[in-house]
């Protein structure tokens, strides 16, 4: 037979309702009586209802986090980061990988509206801003980060893609080069917008011309890293010096750069956008500009307690950029 409040509360010797504030934490029962409530319940293996808990009060313990993929440091780092600080101030955290769909996001922000989730953490496609707001207005914990949702009314954290782009490239400048290539994401993302402008204005600030053939801006795929690595080698004049700005086209572009006869750096620098931790492993380390992944959790994370705890929320949209860090390794040095 299972276990009820009343049984829990008969075999406690208290009244139904003083068990339920026993069993919930309330400060007002005093702590002899709910160490009693509480050994009658494990005694009973008694199950709290925790729909009927979450209709009383208006929380479920549950956030939610929309991520585009768990293959990339970035996002792998942002769930972890946040599912740890979850499990320190008693919320689980249901985590949704969409591929960046904006349809398969939208369904699972209606999945959290749907079943009273208390926050979520949009690190997805920069879509879906009316969902977004509904939460926001529904008195939910919502952060955004990764891209911009525009129209949105929740506080966001993001690199600062821009810096990002400018920090590698004024490297490669600073060590000589001039011919620079850049593959980059697509220009309606947030990020492939935002890093093509700090490459253009790097190079612009030095007086260098930005060449057609060696910008290749495409979709956040190996496939497509692959083909625009092998575009730019079997250039008649090649680049000296390489951008990744596609985090993923990284993972097809340094399998064509390994295939290639170039060795690098002495006849090819490189430098990724984002770190992962098997660059540091590669042949020779990587050169990279880290992002700041798990400060940018942290900093979401921050937000996010801010709004569950009735902390003053956000009046109007707060914005953070995160600043990134160059991390030299053995990929770069003066052209050849």
């Amino acid at each position: 037979m299972t276990a009820t409040l009343n049984s829990v509360a008969a075999a406690a010797g208290v009244s139904t309702s003083t068990a339920s504030r026993a069993l919930s934490g309330h400060p007002s029962v005093l702590p002899s009586t709910r160490a009693r409530v509480e050994a009658a319940a494990s005694a009973l293996s008694y199950q709290p209802n925790r729909m009927a808990s979450a209709l009383r009060t208006r929380r479920t313990g549950l956030l939610g986090l929309v991520v585009n993929n768990l293959r990339t440091a970035t996002f792998h780092t942002i769930a972890e980061t946040l599912q740890d600080w979850a499990a320190q101030h008693g919320y689980q955290v249901l985590v949704s990988t969409t591929n960046g769909c904006p349809d398969r996001e939208a369904a699972f922000l209606e999945t959290v509206r749907a079943h009273h989730f208390d926050g979520v953490v949009v690190a997805g496609s920069g879509a879906n801003g009316d969902l977004v707001n509904n939460l926001v207005q529904d008195g939910r914990a919502v952060v955004t980060m990764n891209r911009e949702v525009p129209g949105s009314l929740a506080p966001s954290v993001r690199a600062d893609y821009e810096q990002a782009a400018r920090l590698a490239t004024e490297h490669l400048i600073g060590l000589g080069h001039t011919r620079i290539a850049t593959i980059g994401g697509p220009p309606d993302v947030t990020s492939g917008r935002l890093h093509h402008a700090g490459f253009r204005t790097a190079m612009a600030d030095a007086g260098l011309p930005v060449v057609d053939e060696l910008v290749q801006r495409g979709p956040f795929t190996p496939g497509f890293g692959r083909a625009a690595a092998t575009t730019l080698l079997g250039l008649a004049e090649p680049p000296t010096a390489l951008l990744l700005g596609n985090h993923e086209a990284t993972f097809g572009a340094l399998p064509a750069l390994g295939a290639d006869s170039r060795r690098v750096p002495d006849q090819l620098s490189v430098v990724c956008t984002e770190d992962e931790p098997f660059y540091s492993w590669w042949c020779p380390p990587l050169t990279a500009v880290d992002i700041r992944a798990a400060h940018q959790a942290r900093r979401t994370a921050a937000m996010l307690l801010d709004q569950l705890t009735g902390g003053g929320g956000y009046p109007g949209r707060r914005a953070e950029l995160v600043e990134p860090v160059l991390l030299e390794r053995g990929t770069t040095a003066p052209p050849h």
